[in-house]
């Protein structure tokens, strides 16, 4: 029997008894007309699953009941943050989704040289929840207990002002001279940055390489955009990871 898991952002303990959220009430009302009785599982993102019934519904109210907490060890033993140049339309969301079925641990919107998509303040935020709320979704159908994060869209070069110590630093890259199997994380952390559709420029390059990034080579095919960073993801995960 297929469990239904949903997320939550609220803070959840045994017994407890609230409403569901407005969207995640009607999902499992309307969209999977679950009814009292039914089970689920709920989860907020602090890596435990809850078992829960629900109590009672009517047409704008799910009230479920939290049964028990059971920890969740899915995690990969590789942390990687993906930073990705943003990428059109739906491209974005396939990024997002299908990195976090991967095991990502962050993803960073990047502003590069060659962004096509440009973000006012108030698009910026909508495209931060949209891609939070795919995450979450992401989280549901993987049996992932923790949400990675997703930043606030930043140009490059002001995000690597900011960087600390997150272990191994690769950049996608056609002329790239490091392998994927050849590769060492210290500390079993790495972050993997992706240019958009028109690559990353000379400028990005640049500063990627003072930033301390090596460049990292797929193989001798070049890849879109919204299949390079998934294809390292994956070929990371299976070679140091846990796929």
């Amino acid at each position: 029997m297929r469990t239904i898991r949903i997320h939550v952002d609220l803070p959840l303990a045994p017994a407890g008894e609230f409403n569901l959220p407005g969207q995640a009430g009607e999902h499992v009302a309307r969209v999977l007309r679950m009814v009292a009785g039914d089970p689920l599982t709920l989860f907020n993102g602090d890596g435990k699953d809850y078992r829960a019934q629900i109590i009672a519904t009517t047409k704008r109210d799910v009230t479920v009941r939290v049964l028990e907490a059971m920890a969740v060890d899915n995690e990969s033993p590789l942390r990687l943050t993906l930073a990705q140049g943003i990428a059109r339309g739906e491209k974005m969301d396939l990024i997002v989704q299908k990195a976090t079925e991967l095991g990502v641990a962050r993803i960073v919107p990047l502003i590069t040289e060659r962004s096509e998509v440009k973000l006012d303040a108030a698009r910026a935020e909508k495209r931060l929840a949209h891609w939070r709320a795919v995450v979450a979704s992401a989280c549901e159908q993987s049996g992932r207990a923790f949400v990675p994060d997703v930043l606030p869209a930043l140009p490059l070069e002001a995000w690597l002002r900011d960087l600390g110590d997150e272990g191994e630093r690769l950049a996608l890259l056609p002329e790239g001279d490091v392998q994927a199997k050849a590769l060492s994380f210290r500390h079993a952390m790495g972050i993997l940055v992706v240019g958009p559709e028109g690559g990353l420029g000379e400028r990005d390059v640049s500063a990627l390489a003072g930033a301390g990034f090596r460049g990292l080579r797929l193989g001798p095919r070049i890849l879109r955009t919204e299949t390079a960073g998934l294809a390292a993801l994956a070929a990371l995960q299976a070679l140091h990871g846990d796929i």
